[in-house]
């Protein structure tokens, strides 16, 4: 399967900047999407791989404001700062939250380029295992608790007789969930199945059984 191509997302309140941005972006080969604020970024709620190129000053949220809004929810887009007058204390803030650089405006073509490519290139396996989370999670909440009692189950290496007697039912019950938990995680294996529920764990996003293991 194809690496999907990387979006641009151009945040900045200066409509002429924003279009000779997209130009920019669109003549280097890539795909541009452009917002006039932190709302209508954040209304559109993009989740395509990319990056934002993003101005830290604009009427409403600024531009630290979406990135620490984005950080809550979770989102791997690389952040490129533009910026006309920064302060130290807020290019510290923005490169600790994250930042893959702060440029300062009017920022060189070339310049604004390599450091798109570059925080690309840094964000490319973090957006790949934020996109594997979001549809673990999506595969997990899919699953009826009994299918999620025999999953916790079968991840601590309990044998179908086992578990039968641990939840109480009958073995060819402990047969259907546990085939139709395996679609629906889009396992083959157990052990595909125990490397998710251990990055479903990490992320705190799996229950522990309604009923005990013995």
């Amino acid at each position: 399967m194809n690496a999907p191509a990387p979006v641009i997302h151009v945040v900045d309140d200066d409509a002429s900047l924003r279009t000779a941005l997209e130009r920019l972006f669109c003549e280097a080969g890539y795909s541009v999407r452009t917002y006039a604020s932190a709302g209508d970024f954040l209304l559109a709620a993009p989740h395509a791989f990319g990056c934002i190129v993003l101005d830290l000053s604009m009427p409403g949220p600024s531009g630290l404001d979406l990135q620490d809004g984005l950080a809550r929810t979770g989102s791997a887009l690389p952040v490129v700062f533009l910026s006309g007058h920064a302060e130290a204390t807020h290019i510290v803030r923005g490169i600790k939250a994250g930042a893959s650089d702060f440029l300062q405006k009017p920022v060189d073509s070339d310049t604004l380029l390599k450091a798109v490519e570059a925080a690309l290139e840094r964000g490319g396996t973090r957006q790949v295992e934020a996109e594997q989370s979001r549809t673990l999670r999506a595969c997990y909440t899919s699953l009826t608790q009994r299918e999620r009692d025999v999953l916790a189950h079968v991840v601590a290496g309990r044998l179908n007789k086992q578990i039968a007697a641990d939840l109480s039912i009958a073995e060819r019950t402990v047969k259907l969930a546990r085939a139709c938990l395996m679609a629906k995680m889009q396992v083959r294996s157990v052990p595909e199945l125990v490397r998710a529920a251990e990055l479903l764990k990490s992320a705190g996003a799996i229950d522990p059984p309604s009923r005990g293991i013995s």
